[in-house]
């Protein structure tokens, strides 16, 4: 359906056809972020509006619907300012923002299909993210005392992000969101036995970003652009295992203990793989606050990554998982719900309750509450009655035997439809359709953790100066 005459422009809208798709007769609407040009032939990397950023992809321009095409709405002109048009009122900090931006560079050349002004932002973002390499991390501003910026609040108008700020999880912030970073990088990452087709940009070094197929070492999760080099790094390896103190192992699944501080460089390559996982989380430095706990599988070979969640070390607002992660060649298998039930157990023996760093994604939030509400469930239903009136628990109980927040309790009743007021007071209600679906979910759930094999003592880290 594609009109060569029209030219087709970042920005613009216009109905795609979706790869794989089953019904061909619905054409999602999407919105063109790059354009390039590969011998001759247009390439469009293309957002599908209503859909998760991990089905964005490059199409062709037979999937375009150009009939149907929208053109990008045009900016409000502003008065200029020193030689160069503002979309809002100058300020000192705005002069040097445009300053730095509008440096000279190669503008009769596009590299990996990106516009010259688009790469040298990717550059200067790709060099403040990088520029203490053993100092990387995944973090969260909220987790130490500090307000996350809005949209609103942000001066990201420019396109360039801000300098990051030195703390430590991956969390939400789209102060970074240009057009390069909204785009992924990295086609295809072989892992051990599996290949992996990221979802989402990470900020691996620029020079990775135009192979076919990223390798990385399965044990120590080092980087490498060919086979050859992999398996020249193998032989000098020594890692079977994740660094750190394995605290848990039952059959072939074990989870390992990993501390930001002593083994940054470690965990500066879990928290590139896992950006390429996680879109609703930035890139931040300083591994030290954060412990890292990595599941894996067993076998002749060695420990096999699956998943990971990070926490930090003292959390002001009782996070208990910062972010978490299960590998795609993982999911779907129950693992999600094993790592979300290790971290309860940890707050279990801390004594604590605890809830997720906000905001989940979609796929997390789905899991949480799957988790949330088995685990309810499981509680309410093993209550017994005592002298024939009906068994009694209170929001608080629930909390103290789970070790799940309150507000994650009511939330998750609320959620379930089981809150109702009946003469005077609030009762739970289980329907039978509630029993059954339960009864149907823990006969799947074969994965549980044993407390008897958790080997784990809580340290306090408010006692050991800078962790």
């Amino acid at each position: 359906m594609a009109d060569h005459s029209v030219e087709i422009t970042e920005g613009c809208r216009l109905p795609v056809l979706r790869k794989n798709q089953v019904n061909e007769d619905e054409w999602p609407l999407a919105e063109i972020l790059s354009v390039k040009d590969i011998l001759g032939k247009k390439l469009y990397y293309v957002h599908y509006i209503d859909f998760n950023k991990r089905l964005d992809e490059w199409v062709t321009p037979d999937r375009l619907d150009i009939k149907k095409l929208q053109f990008p709405k045009k900016e409000a002109k502003t008065p200029m300012k020193d030689g160069l048009p503002g979309s809002r009122p100058s300020s000192p900090e705005r002069d040097v923002v445009r300053e730095s931006t509008l440096q000279p560079c190669c503008a009769s050349r596009r590299r990996n299909g990106i516009p010259p002004l688009q790469w040298q932002r990717y550059t200067e973002y790709h060099m403040q993210l990088f520029s203490n390499l053993h100092h990387v991390q995944t973090a969260s501003a909220t987790s130490r005392g500090k307000t996350l910026p809005t949209p609103d609040s942000q001066d990201s108008s420019d396109g360039i992000p801000s300098a990051p700020r030195m703390t430590g999880s991956l969390v939400s912030d789209r102060s970074h969101d240009d057009i390069v970073t909204r785009m992924k990088n990295i086609d295809c990452i072989e892992l051990g036995r599996h290949r992996l087709k990221p979802w989402y940009f990470s900020p691996y070094p620029q020079e990775l970003t135009s192979l076919l197929i990223l390798y990385l070492c399965e044990f120590c999760l080092k980087y490498l652009k060919s086979l050859k080099c992999l398996q020249r790094h193998l032989t000098k390896c020594n890692l079977r295992h994740p660094p750190g103190n394995e605290i848990y192992r039952k059959g072939t699944i074990s989870f390992f203990e990993i501390d930001g501080r002593k083994n940054k460089a470690y965990s500066q390559n879990l928290c590139l793989l896992a950006k390429c996982f996680l879109d609703h989380k930035t890139l931040y430095y300083d591994t030290d606050p954060f412990l890292f706990y990595v599941m894996t599988e067993y076998d002749s070979k060695g420990f096999h990554i699956v998943g990971y969640f990070s926490k930090e070390k003292e959390s002001t607002e009782d996070y208990n998982v910062a972010c978490i992660l299960t590998l795609p060649p993982y999911q779907r298998r129950g693992y999600g719900k094993l790592l979300i039930e290790f971290s309860y157990e940890l707050s279990k023996v801390e004594g604590k309750t605890g809830t997720p760093e906000k905001p989940l994604s979609d796929l997390g939030l789905l899991s949480y509450r799957s988790y949330w509400s088995q685990t309810i469930l499981e509680i309410l239903m093993d209550l017994k009655s005592e002298n024939g009136e009906r068994p009694q628990i209170t929001i608080n109980e629930i909390s103290e035997i789970t070790s799940v927040k309150k507000e994650d309790v009511i939330s998750t009743l609320q959620y379930l439809n089981l809150i109702n007021y009946y003469k005077g007071q609030y009762i739970l209600t289980l329907s039978e359709d509630i029993v059954e679906g339960h009864e149907r979910a823990m006969q799947k759930r074969h994965l549980r953790i044993d407390p008897k094999c958790l080997h784990f003592t809580p340290k306090d880290w408010s006692k050991r100066g800078k962790w």
